[in-house]
Protein backbone atom coordinates (compact mmCIF):
# COMPACT_ATOMS: atom_id res chain seq x y z
CA UNK A 1 0.00 0.00 0.00
CA UNK A 2 1.16 3.19 -0.59
CA UNK A 3 2.13 5.75 2.04
CA UNK A 4 -0.36 8.41 3.11
CA UNK A 5 0.91 11.96 3.48
CA UNK A 6 -1.19 14.31 5.43
CA UNK A 7 -2.27 17.43 3.39
CA UNK A 8 -4.46 20.22 3.05
CA UNK A 9 -7.62 19.80 0.80
CA UNK A 10 -5.99 22.54 -1.82
CA UNK A 11 -2.64 20.93 -2.03
CA UNK A 12 -3.62 17.59 -2.43
CA UNK A 13 -5.96 18.57 -5.27
CA UNK A 14 -3.31 19.96 -7.20
CA UNK A 15 -0.81 16.88 -6.51
CA UNK A 16 -2.90 14.70 -7.58
CA UNK A 17 -4.03 16.51 -10.68
CA UNK A 18 0.00 16.72 -11.62
CA UNK A 19 0.28 13.15 -11.13
CA UNK A 20 -2.96 12.95 -13.34
CA UNK A 21 -1.02 14.80 -16.47
CA UNK A 22 -2.11 18.50 -15.90
CA UNK A 23 1.28 20.46 -17.59
CA UNK A 24 -0.60 23.51 -18.16
CA UNK A 25 -2.35 25.51 -15.25
CA UNK A 26 -3.74 29.32 -15.31
CA UNK A 27 -5.08 30.89 -12.21
CA UNK A 28 -5.46 34.10 -10.13
CA UNK A 29 -5.44 34.25 -6.32
CA UNK A 30 -8.35 33.86 -3.93
CA UNK A 31 -9.29 32.76 -0.54
CA UNK A 32 -10.30 30.17 0.63
CA UNK A 33 -8.23 28.15 -2.62
CA UNK A 34 -4.87 30.37 -2.95
CA UNK A 35 -2.65 27.23 -1.52
CA UNK A 36 -3.65 25.32 -4.86
CA UNK A 37 -2.08 28.20 -6.64
CA UNK A 38 0.56 28.39 -4.30
CA UNK A 39 1.82 24.46 -4.70
CA UNK A 40 1.03 24.79 -8.62
CA UNK A 41 3.51 27.72 -8.89
CA UNK A 42 6.02 25.99 -7.01
CA UNK A 43 5.60 22.16 -8.43
CA UNK A 44 5.39 22.73 -11.91
CA UNK A 45 8.40 24.29 -12.97
CA UNK A 46 9.65 20.76 -11.40
CA UNK A 47 7.52 18.71 -14.08
CA UNK A 48 8.46 20.34 -16.82
CA UNK A 49 4.81 22.03 -16.50
CA UNK A 50 3.77 25.77 -16.96
CA UNK A 51 2.28 28.15 -14.24
CA UNK A 52 0.48 31.61 -15.16
CA UNK A 53 -0.53 33.78 -12.45
CA UNK A 54 -2.75 35.49 -15.20
CA UNK A 55 -3.89 39.25 -14.67
CA UNK A 56 -7.57 38.17 -13.83
CA UNK A 57 -9.75 35.06 -13.62
CA UNK A 58 -11.05 36.37 -17.24
CA UNK A 59 -7.24 36.00 -18.54
CA UNK A 60 -6.63 32.65 -16.85
CA UNK A 61 -9.78 31.02 -17.97
CA UNK A 62 -9.52 32.41 -21.93
CA UNK A 63 -5.77 30.83 -21.28
CA UNK A 64 -7.22 27.21 -20.52
CA UNK A 65 -9.44 27.47 -23.59
CA UNK A 66 -6.08 28.08 -25.41
CA UNK A 67 -4.47 25.66 -23.99
CA UNK A 68 -7.54 22.86 -23.89
CA UNK A 69 -7.46 23.61 -27.45
CA UNK A 70 -3.92 22.18 -27.93
CA UNK A 71 -4.89 19.42 -26.56
CA UNK A 72 -2.86 19.40 -23.26
CA UNK A 73 -4.22 18.67 -20.21
CA UNK A 74 -5.29 22.11 -18.64
CA UNK A 75 -6.48 23.49 -15.24
CA UNK A 76 -7.67 26.29 -13.63
CA UNK A 77 -8.95 26.88 -9.74
CA UNK A 78 -10.72 29.79 -7.82
CA UNK A 79 -13.53 30.56 -5.43
CA UNK A 80 -17.14 31.89 -5.86
CA UNK A 81 -16.98 35.18 -6.93
CA UNK A 82 -14.09 34.11 -9.19
CA UNK A 83 -15.45 31.53 -11.06
CA UNK A 84 -18.68 34.09 -11.33
CA UNK A 85 -15.81 35.97 -13.22
CA UNK A 86 -14.67 32.74 -15.44
CA UNK A 87 -18.52 31.82 -16.66
CA UNK A 88 -18.45 33.29 -20.05
CA UNK A 89 -15.30 30.95 -20.87
CA UNK A 90 -16.71 28.24 -19.23
CA UNK A 91 -19.61 28.39 -22.09
CA UNK A 92 -16.50 28.93 -24.68
CA UNK A 93 -15.33 25.73 -23.74
CA UNK A 94 -18.32 23.73 -23.57
CA UNK A 95 -19.54 25.05 -27.02
CA UNK A 96 -16.22 24.01 -28.26
CA UNK A 97 -16.17 20.94 -27.22
CA UNK A 98 -13.39 21.50 -24.78
CA UNK A 99 -11.66 19.18 -21.97
CA UNK A 100 -11.01 21.00 -19.29
CA UNK A 101 -10.74 21.13 -15.00
CA UNK A 102 -12.17 23.90 -13.19
CA UNK A 103 -11.77 23.81 -9.63
CA UNK A 104 -14.51 25.88 -7.60
CA UNK A 105 -13.53 25.88 -3.19
CA UNK A 106 -16.59 27.39 -2.62
CA UNK A 107 -16.78 30.45 0.18
CA UNK A 108 -19.59 32.49 1.48
CA UNK A 109 -21.90 34.87 -0.68
CA UNK A 110 -23.17 36.11 -2.86
CA UNK A 111 -21.46 39.03 -3.58
CA UNK A 112 -17.69 39.38 -2.18
CA UNK A 113 -19.60 37.42 1.04
CA UNK A 114 -16.91 35.67 3.27
CA UNK A 115 -14.25 33.33 2.99
CA UNK A 116 -16.01 30.56 5.05
CA UNK A 117 -17.21 27.41 3.46
CA UNK A 118 -20.54 27.42 1.47
CA UNK A 119 -22.53 25.96 -0.69
CA UNK A 120 -24.37 28.32 -2.16
CA UNK A 121 -22.84 27.90 -5.93
CA UNK A 122 -25.07 24.65 -6.75
CA UNK A 123 -27.13 26.02 -9.01
CA UNK A 124 -24.55 28.08 -10.87
CA UNK A 125 -22.17 24.80 -11.17
CA UNK A 126 -25.32 22.60 -12.16
CA UNK A 127 -27.50 24.44 -13.68
CA UNK A 128 -25.43 26.95 -15.83
CA UNK A 129 -23.84 29.86 -14.64
CA UNK A 130 -22.58 31.12 -17.95
CA UNK A 131 -25.15 31.36 -21.16
CA UNK A 132 -26.15 29.06 -23.59
CA UNK A 133 -27.76 25.29 -23.84
CA UNK A 134 -24.85 23.49 -22.06
CA UNK A 135 -23.65 21.16 -19.00
CA UNK A 136 -20.39 20.94 -17.05
CA UNK A 137 -19.72 17.45 -15.26
CA UNK A 138 -19.59 18.26 -11.47
CA UNK A 139 -18.20 16.30 -9.09
CA UNK A 140 -18.37 17.23 -5.09
CA UNK A 141 -16.11 15.36 -2.60
CA UNK A 142 -16.53 14.98 0.51
CA UNK A 143 -13.42 14.24 1.95
CA UNK A 144 -9.71 15.42 1.21
CA UNK A 145 -9.17 12.21 0.12
CA UNK A 146 -11.99 11.96 -2.69
CA UNK A 147 -10.75 15.41 -3.34
CA UNK A 148 -7.79 14.36 -4.37
CA UNK A 149 -9.08 11.38 -6.30
CA UNK A 150 -11.22 13.53 -8.53
CA UNK A 151 -8.76 14.86 -10.48
CA UNK A 152 -7.62 12.57 -11.82
CA UNK A 153 -11.55 11.48 -12.64
CA UNK A 154 -12.20 15.11 -13.62
CA UNK A 155 -9.24 14.67 -16.09
CA UNK A 156 -10.58 11.37 -17.58
CA UNK A 157 -14.03 12.38 -17.90
CA UNK A 158 -13.35 15.55 -19.41
CA UNK A 159 -11.26 13.65 -22.06
CA UNK A 160 -13.79 11.03 -23.05
CA UNK A 161 -16.80 13.77 -23.39
CA UNK A 162 -14.71 16.13 -24.52
CA UNK A 163 -16.24 18.69 -22.13
CA UNK A 164 -15.28 20.71 -19.02
CA UNK A 165 -15.58 18.97 -15.63
CA UNK A 166 -15.87 21.28 -12.55
CA UNK A 167 -14.96 20.06 -9.15
CA UNK A 168 -17.29 21.55 -6.57
CA UNK A 169 -15.53 21.78 -3.20
CA UNK A 170 -15.56 24.39 -0.45
CA UNK A 171 -13.41 26.20 2.09
CA UNK A 172 -13.67 23.52 4.54
CA UNK A 173 -12.34 20.95 2.33
CA UNK A 174 -9.70 23.07 0.88
CA UNK A 175 -8.42 24.12 4.09
CA UNK A 176 -8.41 20.56 6.58
CA UNK A 177 -5.83 18.44 6.54
CA UNK A 178 -6.26 14.77 6.21
CA UNK A 179 -4.10 11.82 4.94
CA UNK A 180 -3.89 11.10 1.43
CA UNK A 181 -3.08 8.36 -0.44
CA UNK A 182 -1.95 9.51 -3.68
CA UNK A 183 -1.70 7.40 -7.30
CA UNK A 184 1.76 7.22 -8.76
CA UNK A 185 2.70 10.11 -11.65
CA UNK A 186 2.14 9.36 -15.31
CA UNK A 187 5.48 8.25 -17.66
CA UNK A 188 6.30 9.86 -19.90
CA UNK A 189 4.92 7.29 -22.08
CA UNK A 190 1.66 7.90 -20.64
CA UNK A 191 1.99 11.40 -21.08
CA UNK A 192 2.96 11.07 -25.03
CA UNK A 193 0.13 8.97 -25.29
CA UNK A 194 -2.68 11.59 -23.68
CA UNK A 195 -1.34 13.92 -26.25
CA UNK A 196 -1.71 11.36 -29.19
CA UNK A 197 -5.45 10.81 -28.52
CA UNK A 198 -6.11 14.32 -28.93
CA UNK A 199 -4.46 14.46 -32.18
CA UNK A 200 -7.90 13.96 -34.25
CA UNK A 201 -9.49 17.34 -33.08
CA UNK A 202 -6.92 19.68 -31.41
CA UNK A 203 -4.70 22.29 -32.95
CA UNK A 204 -1.06 21.82 -34.66
CA UNK A 205 1.87 23.60 -35.76
CA UNK A 206 1.98 24.79 -39.23
CA UNK A 207 3.58 21.73 -39.85
CA UNK A 208 2.74 18.70 -42.46
CA UNK A 209 3.72 15.62 -40.34
CA UNK A 210 0.58 12.96 -40.61
CA UNK A 211 -2.35 13.58 -38.61
CA UNK A 212 -1.14 17.28 -38.07
CA UNK A 213 -4.32 18.88 -39.28
CA UNK A 214 -5.30 22.49 -38.56
CA UNK A 215 -8.45 21.93 -36.97
CA UNK A 216 -10.53 24.99 -36.13
CA UNK A 217 -11.84 25.14 -32.91
CA UNK A 218 -14.97 28.00 -32.33
CA UNK A 219 -17.98 28.33 -30.74
CA UNK A 220 -19.39 30.93 -33.02
CA UNK A 221 -21.84 29.99 -35.53
CA UNK A 222 -23.47 33.16 -37.60
CA UNK A 223 -26.13 30.61 -39.63
CA UNK A 224 -28.85 29.86 -37.07
CA UNK A 225 -28.91 26.07 -38.80
CA UNK A 226 -25.70 25.28 -38.23
CA UNK A 227 -25.75 26.02 -34.84
CA UNK A 228 -28.93 24.44 -34.30
CA UNK A 229 -27.34 21.28 -35.35
CA UNK A 230 -24.40 21.75 -32.96
CA UNK A 231 -26.41 22.24 -29.91
CA UNK A 232 -28.35 19.42 -30.85
CA UNK A 233 -25.43 17.28 -30.98
CA UNK A 234 -24.79 18.75 -27.70
CA UNK A 235 -27.23 17.53 -26.40
CA UNK A 236 -27.02 14.22 -27.20
CA UNK A 237 -23.26 14.05 -25.55
CA UNK A 238 -25.04 15.08 -22.34
CA UNK A 239 -27.94 12.83 -22.93
CA UNK A 240 -24.93 9.82 -23.38
CA UNK A 241 -23.16 11.48 -20.26
CA UNK A 242 -26.39 11.33 -18.02
CA UNK A 243 -26.41 7.56 -19.10
CA UNK A 244 -23.02 6.38 -17.81
CA UNK A 245 -21.47 8.74 -15.63
CA UNK A 246 -23.86 9.05 -12.42
CA UNK A 247 -22.34 8.69 -9.06
CA UNK A 248 -23.62 8.56 -5.78
CA UNK A 249 -22.74 7.05 -2.03
CA UNK A 250 -25.71 4.55 -0.37
CA UNK A 251 -24.72 5.60 3.52
CA UNK A 252 -26.72 3.16 5.86
CA UNK A 253 -29.36 2.86 3.42
CA UNK A 254 -31.97 -0.24 4.77
CA UNK A 255 -35.61 -1.74 4.22
CA UNK A 256 -35.53 0.05 8.14
CA UNK A 257 -34.88 3.74 7.13
CA UNK A 258 -37.27 5.61 8.44
CA UNK A 259 -35.76 9.08 7.05
CA UNK A 260 -33.85 9.34 4.11
CA UNK A 261 -31.25 12.03 4.21
CA UNK A 262 -29.56 13.77 1.15
CA UNK A 263 -26.37 15.58 1.62
CA UNK A 264 -23.46 16.58 -0.46
CA UNK A 265 -19.76 17.67 0.30
CA UNK A 266 -19.21 19.21 4.18
CA UNK A 267 -22.62 18.94 4.68
CA UNK A 268 -22.68 14.98 3.72
CA UNK A 269 -19.68 14.66 6.34
CA UNK A 270 -21.51 16.12 9.35
CA UNK A 271 -25.08 14.69 8.59
CA UNK A 272 -23.22 10.99 8.60
CA UNK A 273 -21.60 11.63 12.52
CA UNK A 274 -25.77 12.41 13.19
CA UNK A 275 -27.28 9.55 11.32
CA UNK A 276 -24.15 7.42 12.88
CA UNK A 277 -25.49 8.52 16.14
CA UNK A 278 -28.99 7.90 15.70
CA UNK A 279 -28.19 4.51 14.38
CA UNK A 280 -26.65 4.01 17.79
CA UNK A 281 -30.01 5.12 19.97
CA UNK A 282 -32.25 2.70 17.50
CA UNK A 283 -33.08 4.95 14.88
CA UNK A 284 -32.73 4.16 11.57
CA UNK A 285 -32.31 7.10 8.99
CA UNK A 286 -30.57 6.34 5.80
CA UNK A 287 -28.49 9.00 3.15
CA UNK A 288 -27.80 9.24 -0.17
CA UNK A 289 -25.17 11.62 -1.07
CA UNK A 290 -24.44 12.59 -4.56
CA UNK A 291 -21.08 12.47 -5.50
CA UNK A 292 -21.79 13.83 -9.42
CA UNK A 293 -24.09 16.45 -8.89
CA UNK A 294 -24.24 17.19 -12.78
CA UNK A 295 -25.68 14.30 -13.94
CA UNK A 296 -27.34 14.51 -11.23
CA UNK A 297 -28.85 11.00 -9.23
CA UNK A 298 -33.04 10.95 -9.57
CA UNK A 299 -33.08 7.35 -9.93
CA UNK A 300 -30.89 6.25 -6.60
CA UNK A 301 -33.28 8.91 -4.74
CA UNK A 302 -36.67 7.66 -6.02
CA UNK A 303 -35.22 4.06 -5.37
CA UNK A 304 -34.77 4.09 -1.48
CA UNK A 305 -38.31 5.62 -1.01
CA UNK A 306 -39.93 2.46 0.32
CA UNK A 307 -43.49 2.74 2.93
CA UNK A 308 -41.20 2.97 5.50
CA UNK A 309 -39.91 6.31 4.79
CA UNK A 310 -42.08 9.44 6.01
CA UNK A 311 -40.04 12.51 4.77
CA UNK A 312 -36.70 12.93 3.02
CA UNK A 313 -34.82 15.58 4.99
CA UNK A 314 -32.18 17.64 2.74
CA UNK A 315 -29.12 19.30 4.31
CA UNK A 316 -26.96 22.41 2.79
CA UNK A 317 -24.80 24.99 3.34
CA UNK A 318 -27.16 27.42 1.31
CA UNK A 319 -30.86 28.65 1.11
CA UNK A 320 -32.04 25.69 -0.70
CA UNK A 321 -30.76 24.76 -4.05
CA UNK A 322 -30.09 21.29 -4.19
CA UNK A 323 -33.45 20.59 -2.41
CA UNK A 324 -35.21 21.63 -5.89
CA UNK A 325 -33.82 18.27 -7.36
CA UNK A 326 -34.28 15.77 -4.69
CA UNK A 327 -38.23 17.22 -5.02
CA UNK A 328 -37.97 16.15 -8.57
CA UNK A 329 -36.83 13.29 -7.81
CA UNK A 330 -39.39 11.93 -5.18
CA UNK A 331 -42.15 13.59 -7.27
CA UNK A 332 -44.75 14.67 -4.38
CA UNK A 333 -44.98 11.41 -2.95
CA UNK A 334 -43.62 12.19 0.24
CA UNK A 335 -42.76 15.24 2.55
CA UNK A 336 -39.36 16.89 1.23
CA UNK A 337 -37.81 18.96 4.40
CA UNK A 338 -34.99 21.33 4.07
CA UNK A 339 -32.29 22.27 6.96
CA UNK A 340 -29.41 24.71 5.78
CA UNK A 341 -27.05 26.93 6.94
CA UNK A 342 -25.83 30.45 5.11
CA UNK A 343 -22.76 32.86 5.55
CA UNK A 344 -19.97 30.51 6.03
CA UNK A 345 -21.68 28.94 9.32
CA UNK A 346 -22.26 25.09 9.61
CA UNK A 347 -24.86 23.49 11.46
CA UNK A 348 -24.26 20.76 14.07
CA UNK A 349 -24.94 16.91 13.92
CA UNK A 350 -27.54 17.94 16.74
CA UNK A 351 -29.22 20.38 14.55
CA UNK A 352 -29.69 17.74 11.84
CA UNK A 353 -30.76 15.14 14.52
CA UNK A 354 -33.57 17.58 15.68
CA UNK A 355 -34.72 18.41 12.03
CA UNK A 356 -34.67 14.46 11.07
CA UNK A 357 -36.79 13.89 14.86
CA UNK A 358 -38.73 16.86 14.34
CA UNK A 359 -37.63 18.35 17.58
CA UNK A 360 -36.19 22.06 16.25
CA UNK A 361 -36.39 24.62 19.25
CA UNK A 362 -36.82 21.69 22.35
Amino acid sequence: MAEKVLMKGNEAVAEAAIRAGCRLYFAYPITPQSELIEYMSRMMPKVDGNFVQAESEIAAINMVYGASGCGRRTMTSSSSPGISLKMEGISYLAGANLPAVIVNVQRGGPGLGDIQPAQGDYFQATKGGGHGDYRLIVLAPSTVQEFADMADLAFDLGDKYRNPVMILSDGLLGQMMEPVEFKPYKTEEELKQLDEQHFDWCMHPNEDEPNHHHHEINSLEIDPLILEQHVIKLGKKYDKITKNEIRYEKYNISDDNEVVVVAFGTAARIAKSAIDELQEAGTSIGMIRPITVWPYPYDAIKNVLHDKVKKVVVCELNLGQMVEDVKLAVNGKIPVEFLGKVGGILFTPDEIKAKILDKQGE
